[in-house]
């Protein structure tokens, strides 16, 4: 028998437009009870999107929130209000008080990044599922620490690189390693230009120290997908880099700011594939472009966000073959709810991977060993660009059983 696939959105499901239809006159529209409870640890703007993108994405419901900062409580209370005005949010006095609540099937951590080692130190105790935000730590020995913990823990352990979840990557995905359209891959390219680091609370984000400098905190998405497209572990990194424009003036506490607002990095892979990074953050737009070159032809992917009159395309997929072989370029991109559920639509995907993984379903959302080796690029590239000298990945990781 052939089964129907009329659209049930659950964006529709959840408007207040169709709220005078009774629940059990809904059809399309239907939707089921939430099956696990989350707890969202960190309600900056990255956990009020958590919360937002769980309450979508359904089958899940946030139970409760915990941050030592009263600002980022009411705002993530305002929040759940506007998404569910007859729920009931738990706010928690304590970590602990957070992650041993026995009504609650996993956690959330999106807590400043040099809080994430001792965050998780903790709340490994509890057994429950964890998605934790990337970076997935400031340093080398602290990832290395986490990864151990993930290892050993017989829940899910997730880390939130949810790049690879936009949508010029998953065709980009698709196409290059599944597809194998150009064939194999010699070169990877990363072009990613955006605004200045946004405001934060105690401003962590503009301190290396707290962080983990630029090339961990904003760039493991791309070292990422380096590592996933390459398919190798990385050889050997080489970085130049500096302040030319943002934060020179910035200070704190006496102490100025000293995180690379350009930079430019070279990555060799195990299996000889090369990749670079082109990095700006004070360009008026946000603008990113992925090239892949093989022996068989040429990918080209790119998302842009204008800050400029006039519309065009936020995604593209063009893929440029050898004679003989069928060339193509699209528009990509998600439905448009979707895309502002937040990070281009992908966090809402990371989330279906997360509750996928859950219900003990395969995913390709990112484990704790590819956390791990997306924070290693970063912080050889940070090295770098300190030292001015190519820094060989074997000697970074010296002494640690990888």
């Amino acid at each position: 028998m052939k089964h129907g696939k009329e659209l049930r959105s659950r964006f529709y499901a959840r408007s207040r437009h169709f709220d005078y239809i009774p629940a059990g006159d809904k059809y399309l529209f239907a939707t089921e009870a939430p099956k696990y409870r989350f707890n969202i640890i960190g309600t900056g703007a990255n956990g009020r999107e958590h919360i937002r993108v769980t309450t979508f994405e359904g089958r899940a419901a946030v139970h409760g929130i915990f941050d030592p900062n009263p600002g980022s409580v009411k705002s993530a209370q305002e929040a759940y209000a506007q998404l569910e005005p007859e729920g009931k949010l738990v706010v928690y006095d304590s970590l602990e008080d957070a992650y041993t609540d026995p009504e609650v099937d996993g956690l959330i951590i999106s807590t400043p990044n040099y809080t994430h080692i001792d965050v998780v130190r903790e709340v490994i105790k509890s057994g429950k599922h964890i998605l934790l935000e990337k970076p997935m730590a400031t340093t080398v020995p602290d990832a290395h620490e986490i990864l151990q913990l993930a290892n050993s823990y017989s829940a899910v352990f997730q880390v939130g690189l949810q790049y690879r979840y936009k949508a010029h990557y998953v065709e980009a995905i698709y196409e290059a390693l599944e597809r194998r359209v150009i064939g194999d891959i010699k070169t990877i390219t990363i072009v990613k230009h955006r605004i200045p680091f946004l405001d934060k609370v105690s401003q962590w984000n503009k301190f290396s120290k707290f962080s983990g400098g630029t090339l961990v905190e904003k760039c493991c998405h791309y070292f990422d997908l380096f590592n996933l497209f390459a398919q190798s572990k990385p050889l050997s990194v080489f970085a130049v880099g500096g302040m030319a424009v943002n934060f020179i003036e910035f200070e704190r506490d006496g102490e100025r700011s000293d995180i690379v607002d350009n930079a430019m990095v070279i990555v060799t892979y195990e299996n000889g594939i090369r990749a670079n990074l082109n990095l700006c953050m004070f360009s008026p737009i946000y603008h990113e472009e992925l090239y892949l070159c093989g022996d068989e032809g040429r990918l080209r992917a790119l998302q842009r966000q204008d800050m400029l009159e006039w519309s065009r395309p936020q995604g593209e997929l063009e893929i440029a073959r050898l004679e003989g072989q069928p060339s193509s370029l699209t528009t990509v991109g998600y439905p448009k709810y979707i895309t502002e559920a937040g990070h281009g639509g992908a966090t809402f995907y990371e989330h279906i991977n997360f509750v996928d993984r859950i219900e003990g379903k395969e995913t390709d959302a990112a484990t704790a060993e590819e956390g791990f080796w997306s924070v290693v690029v970063g912080a050889a590239a940070e090295e770098s660009v300190k030292t001015g000298r190519t820094v060989m990945v074997d000697e970074l990781l010296d002494g640690l059983d990888v």
